[in-house]
């Protein structure tokens, strides 16, 4: 039987909301994409990544030409929602990977 400080714990434990979206960060994968394609699933994606609560999120472009790496940093420099971004390690994709940090609601 469990004492009443422990029930207490049990009631409070079932309380506490779910943590929002820690973990690992949403991605969109643009590969074989063209740029008119591209951007409107990634404007799509930062808004409904943002509306979720996540704060960090991934872009696969992949190396390729450049073309497509280019015109997503360019997009994002100007997009409202977005904080930061940068090219991630090496181990995660280096520079065919851009991570985004989103804006605080």
């Amino acid at each position: 039987m469990a004492s009443r400080h422990n029930r207490k714990l049990l009631r409070k434990k079932d309380n506490i909301p779910p943590p929002q979206n820690f973990g690992i960060a949403p991605e969109l994968d643009l590969h074989a994409l063209t740029v008119l394609e591209a951007l409107p699933k990634l404007d799509e994606f930062l808004h409904s990544s943002f509306q979720r609560g996540y704060y960090r999120v991934r872009i696969i472009h992949g190396k390729g030409t450049g073309v497509l790496k280019m015109e997503v940093g360019r997009y994002l420099t100007d997009h409202p929602l977005v904080r930061s971004y940068r090219f991630a390690d090496t181990w995660h994709g280096g520079s065919g990977v851009t991570e985004v940090d989103l804006s605080y609601r």
